[in-house]
């Protein structure tokens, strides 16, 4: 599968961006997605994540209660909705894909990668 993000920027502190992840080339509803950050410096973390039908959600706990993760398996997308922002959310946004859930990410096991999408919030 491929992958796509979309939808960063420049951003004040408290405000919000949408980003999507525009999947292509095999079954989206096959794969759990998830959401993925690196700031400069820093190790890959795990933001968000979400099975096949969207019935379960996970986050890290910095975004808990700000951040939205959802799919749309008719349109092959999954999205972030991400509130009140912080310049620690600062870093370069990447989506994810694997075949099977656990309730636990980590970027060894994710199969597919998208090209990530910067995102910046300034204070």
């Amino acid at each position: 599968v491929q992958l796509q993000a979309s939808g960063g920027g420049l951003v004040q502190a408290g405000g919000s961006l949408r980003l999507s992840c525009a999947a292509s080339g095999r079954t989206f509803s096959n794969y759990v997605m998830g959401w993925f950050r690196q700031a400069p410096g820093k190790e890959r973390e795990f933001v968000a994540g979400i099975d096949w039908s969207g019935g379960s959600t996970d986050y890290t706990d910095s975004v808990k209660g700000r951040f939205t993760i959802s799919r749309d398996n008719a349109m092959y997308t999954v999205y972030l909705q991400m509130n009140s922002l912080k310049p620690e959310d600062t870093a370069v946004y990447y989506c994810a894909a694997r075949t099977y859930y656990s309730g636990s990410y980590f970027p060894g096991s994710m199969d597919y990668w998208g090209k990530g999408t910067q995102v910046t919030v300034s204070s």
